[in-house]
């Protein structure tokens, strides 16, 4: 039925419908990606972790039913994995192999799919980059700490695949690589048998070529975990998938948020943005400028105060014992968390769920918010990941976004825009995601081979 390039370049959503039609067996789909792996890993360095033959037997013994039945998704090397490497990141690691796995890797199998492999993370899911390049172009970062996941993705390598988001780590090297990704609100992902940086932030997101693709993925992981005590037993809000709306359905009404970063951003982003915008006007949404009170211009450091004094308390006896495999980056995150008292902590939390309170005001009379997912295309360096500062103000809320590929900037790499919903209303916000993408229309569903 399907020629090898048409199929890595089908959706999730496409390759079940085929699958359970019994047009296509999930051994011959698993064969083709597998080959579109060998072909290109070599340049992009997605994986940290990947066996051809494991795969193939993987794919051979995938569930016939279920929102994932067949479908190989990959999945980021903080993340457990029983019998596999789970390594961090980090050489302090190397050779480390858990003996169960994370309930977000029970809950892929569960429905019907497996792991392809794990994919590269910054180190400790921080900022120190891995191996992983651009698909786009190999001199450009993929952005962080979830790269190998964005990349993968982007590559045709697999078309799910799960990160985490403590900062920007989701959204921002999705739209680096020109895939959906989404970060749901926090709490509805559980975080059990994954490597905890911030007890508050940390947050589990996907990405995929669209958005439905991604809200099946979500739907899967989502659900109370008792290892997860901060978990939220709302999984409702991201299983509507028969509830997203058809194609033009009814227009949302969009505040367009430029936020305290807006001159961070490049003139190609801003412009960028400002043109999706008129778009979406112009197939009837209601689009309204709203400047965030000043309030929210703590947020940065909020979440710095937070992060910083969460993961270095997170990472204390780690670093004790390999301070010298760790980075200068991490090194200085952790003393400098350490020297942030616990008063400060906490006055940092309180502080947090007060502009929560001034967010929700905000969207109470609109159906998402429409911001950057980052400051331009991917840098061309691959000493460091792209400034997450984009990011921040909706991880420090806990709200869900969802960044969707629009479009391309002057150097011929992705382009973004940003949605961001109302706290557990993610099942709007995948809505709202849906109809924009409809209007927007579908990247290209894989990155070329790239530059060198």
């Amino acid at each position: 039925m399907h020629g090898t390039d048409t199929l890595v370049s089908l959706t999730a959503t496409q390759v079940v419908a085929a699958l359970t039609a019994g047009e296509l067996s999930a051994a011959d789909y698993a064969e083709a990606l597998v080959a579109e792996v060998e072909k290109r890993e070599g340049r992009i360095h997605a994986f940290a972790w990947w066996d051809p033959a494991r795969w193939r037997q993987a794919a051979r013994d995938s569930g016939r039913s279920g929102l994932l039945a067949g479908i190989p998704v990959a999945v980021k090397d903080i993340i457990d994995t029983a019998g596999v490497p789970t390594e961090y990141g980090t050489v302090a690691c190397r050779g480390r192999v858990s003996e169960s796995s994370a309930t977000v890797v029970r809950r892929i199998e569960a429905a019907g799919g497996y792991v392809a492999g794990k994919t590269v993370t910054a180190e400790l899911a921080y900022s120190e980059p891995g191996p992983t390049r651009n698909p786009w172009n190999l001199a450009h970062t993929p952005g962080g700490s979830s790269s190998g996941s964005a990349a993968a993705v982007a590559a045709g390598f697999v078309p799910l695949a799960v990160g985490t988001q403590t900062n920007g780590s989701v959204i921002r090297p999705a739209a680096f690589c020109g895939v959906v990704g989404f970060k749901p609100s926090s709490g509805l992902i559980p975080r059990t048998g994954i490597l905890r940086f911030s007890a508050t932030l940390d947050t589990v997101g996907v990405f995929a070529r669209s958005v439905e693709d991604a809200a099946r993925l979500a739907c899967c992981l989502a659900g109370f975990d008792a290892g997860d005590a901060a978990g939220v037993d709302a999984p409702q809000v991201l299983c509507r998938l028969k509830s997203l709306p058809p194609a033009r359905g009814q227009p949302p009404r969009l505040a367009l948020v430029r936020s305290p970063a807006w001159w961070q951003a490049e003139v190609h982003q801003r412009e960028h943005l400002l043109d999706v915008a008129s778009r979406f006007a112009a197939a009837d949404a209601v689009v309204e400028e709203v400047a965030l009170p000043p309030v929210f211009e703590e947020a940065w450091t909020l979440h710095r105060t937070i992060m910083f004094g969460e993961g270095a308390r997170a990472l204390r006896s780690f670093q004790e014992q390999h301070r010298a495999q760790l980075s200068e980056r991490l090194n200085a995150l952790i003393d400098e968390g350490l020297s942030i008292s616990d008063a400060e902590i906490e006055a940092a939390l309180a502080r947090r769920l007060q502009l929560n309170g001034e967010m929700r005001a905000i969207l109470a009379r609109f159906d998402a918010i429409l911001t950057p997912p980052a400051s331009g295309e991917a840098p061309a360096t691959l000493e460091h990941t792209g400034d997450p500062v984009f990011c921040t103000l909706w991880t420090l809320t806990g709200l869900p976004a969802v960044t969707l590929p629009s479009g391309f900037g002057p150097n011929g790499l992705p382009l973004g825009v940003q949605l961001v919903g109302a706290y557990l209303r993610d099942d709007r916000l995948v809505g709202v995601a849906k109809w924009c993408e409809e209007v927007i229309g579908l990247a290209p569903l894989r990155a070329p081979d790239a530059v060198h």
